[in-house]
């Protein structure tokens, strides 16, 4: 993944070939060329690469990854304070506080408003089949965390160890 100095590197190069295009399309205009309207195209073009490169360089991209925790999917999202994401039922209970973690990062979002609530609660939930043609879900935990801070330091995790006695146990 590229670091924003690399950004700042690409939009400085990004910048010298629009320049460059722009004198082309300048001269192409003087000059009467028949690529003239094309050239203000691609110097419009690159104007929005730069621009693009640039705020690349000003924000870093980095995504934190939580060591012990598992692949999940996320099942429902209201796009604001509630979401559910789905783990494999042979999750353990160190591995689901790992994940609910994962997931307090990963869905966190600026953009996410809560009208009566601060707070994003992001459940987690397992499927199990306990008789052939029947499934249930099963809430294993959820993690409450603060819609305005991105660093929450208050992160409420909840494992509900009752309900792992429910999964089925691995035959390895």
């Amino acid at each position: 993944m590229l670091t924003t100095a690399e950004f700042f590197q690409l939009t400085q190069w990004a910048g010298i070939t629009t320049l460059i295009v722009a004198v082309l399309a300048i001269a192409g205009f003087i000059f009467k060329w028949g690529v003239r309207f094309q050239l203000v195209g691609v110097t419009g073009f690159m104007a929005v690469l730069t621009g693009g490169l640039f705020a690349l360089s000003l924000v870093p991209i980095v995504r934190t990854v939580v060591p012990g925790a598992v692949r999940y999917s996320v099942v429902y999202d209201n796009g604001a304070t509630q979401a559910v994401i789905s783990v494999p039922p042979t999750i353990t209970e160190t591995e689901l506080e790992a994940t609910l973690r994962q997931a307090a990062s990963d869905l966190y979002s600026y953009g996410r408003l809560g009208r009566e609530q601060d707070q994003l609660n992001i459940r987690a939930r397992t499927v199990i089949h306990p008789e052939p043609g029947v499934s249930q879900p099963l809430y294993l935990g959820d993690v409450k965390r603060s819609l305005r801070n991105r660093e929450d330091e208050q992160i409420q995790i909840e494992i509900f160890s009752d309900k792992f006695a429910k999964l089925p146990k691995s035959s390895a």
